[in-house]
């Protein structure tokens, strides 16, 4: 019997079916191959998971300058203190004249300049004050009665002070150190031995003390009229779990919720959505109308590139999509730097799009599945590639969103997720309240001090009360 692959049409059914298998088992090599060749110039894989043969970043071209600030750079110094700052004062005071010897004043006269001022900024030996509080016992000399003094049950309730409590939640939840970390620092930098436990019970009492923080922040993200959104991995107890997040200006809402399709949307956003949404081509966003709704051109650019790759029918398409996105990036860098109006660009983004739908249309007849399917799914969402050009405010990436979750990949990555419901309000608001604090350029230890303090405030007048 000859090989079937040696004649091009085989009449023998033996051959047919064995010349059927051939191709099926040459698209799994194709299909595997491609998969192989995943990285983070053509996928959403990000470039740290990148395989070894992966292709480099092409290097920037020199631009013959030195290192370092250029000029018109605006330099960045240590600011000094401010006088309620400052700690100890050492004065330096001149005693005679370096040319005559004659004895100086010692009084601060009116054409004196003011002092040169040089801050140093140290660590005390024990960097946490601790309070010992004695409730001692006196024996009455005429009865003989035994007396003891009462420690106030709000001092007994606590071991680890507001200040110090804030301090370790911002170490797990700003910082993203496991709790044997925040155990390790507390016990070698600070020498205050704690136990595991205490750590995680005074992590759930800074989530409690968020709460009106967290819904103030998730309302304020939910009216707003242009927000970026995206979600990754989590888990709880091992089960899989979506961490969502929504970025805005000056605020940033964290949820997590069982579902990555439109129910873990909605639990963000609320059940009727408000302004734009920014994001990729995820399937839980297809429920929103496409004039609510600006998809990411990075993302599309790593496709343009994946479908190139794949050479073949998908090459032309994918090349076209790159010629796009490179002119498309071109002339929102003109607007943003000021070189062309809003209308210039508009005008010049419309014939981009007009281009990119033919080429699209095109794919449409393609023989290549995958480009078949690429194609239909874009033309479904296309009104919404070119919402950025006539919306001031919004951006023709989902960067934002990206950079805002990057943190929590990484928190995930070393906790493995969260192991209870306070474990998980914990979670969602430290990252929700860390990260708006961040955009608005607001101290983060300060806010977490006087969250969890006002906390116990108002749980030892709640105790007064039942007494009553």
């Amino acid at each position: 019997m000859n090989d079937p692959t040696d004649n091009p049409t085989p009449t023998c059914p033996e051959c047919v079916k064995l010349r059927q298998e051939i191709e099926v088992l040459k698209a799994i090599v194709h299909e595997l191959q491609q998969r192989l060749n995943r990285n983070s110039s053509n996928s959403s894989i990000p470039p740290s998971a990148n395989p070894l043969d992966a292709p480099k970043r092409l290097p920037r071209n020199p631009s013959g300058r030195k290192q370092g600030g250029q000029p018109g750079h605006r330099g960045h110094h240590r600011l000094q203190l401010p006088p309620e700052r400052v700690t100890e004062v050492v004065e330096y005071i001149p005693e005679k004249c370096s040319d005559c010897q004659s004895p100086l004043p010692k009084e601060v006269a009116l054409d004196h300049p003011e002092p040169r001022r040089h801050q140093v900024a140290e660590l005390p030996p024990t960097p946490v004050v601790i309070t010992e509080h004695r409730a001692h016992s006196r024996m009455c000399m005429c009865c003989g009665k035994l007396n003891r003094a009462e420690i106030l049950p709000q001092i007994l309730s606590h071991t680890i002070g507001p200040r110090l409590t804030a301090v370790m939640s911002c170490l797990s939840g700003a910082y993203r150190l496991s709790r044997r970390s925040v155990k390790e620092i507390l016990e070698r930098v600070f020498n205050v031995p704690v136990s595991l436990g205490t750590i995680v019970k005074l992590e759930a009492q800074t989530a409690i003390s968020l709460a009106d923080s967290y819904d103030k922040i998730l309302a304020e993200v939910r009216a707003d009229e242009v927000k970026n959104t995206d979600e990754t991995g989590w888990f709880k107890r091992g089960d899989r779990r979506w961490l969502w997040v929504a970025a805005c200006k000056q605020s940033a809402a964290f949820r997590i919720h069982a579902s990555r399709g439109a129910d873990g949307l909605k639990a963000l956003l609320g059940s009727k959505i408000h302004g734009m949404v920014s994001s990729d081509r995820w399937g839980a966003y297809n429920k929103l109308p496409l004039e609510q709704r600006r998809i990411c051109w990075s993302h599309l650019g790593r496709d343009f590139q994946k479908h190139f790759e794949r050479g073949g029918d998908a090459k032309e398409m994918g090349e076209s999509g790159l010629e796009v996105h490179s002119c498309l990036f071109a002339d929102w860098n003109e607007f943003k730097d000021g070189k062309i109006d809003r209308s210039v660009l508009i005008q010049r983004m419309d014939r981009i799009a007009a281009e990119l739908r033919t080429q699209l249309e095109t794919g449409c007849r393609s023989p290549d599945k995958k480009t078949k399917t690429f194609c239909r799914k874009l033309l479904k969402v296309y009104p919404a590639l070119w919402n950025f050009c006539r919306i001031p405010g919004v951006e023709p990436t989902n960067n934002f969103a990206e950079r805002t979750i990057r943190g929590a990949v990484i928190w995930r990555k070393g906790s493995y997720g969260h192991q209870s419901q306070l474990g998980g309000q914990f979670v969602e608001r430290m990252l929700s309240v860390v990260t708006t604090l961040k955009l608005m350029s607001q101290s983060v230890l300060d806010y977490l001090y006087e969250s969890v303090k006002s906390y116990r405030q108002n749980q030892i007048c709640l105790q007064m009360t039942n007494q009553l």
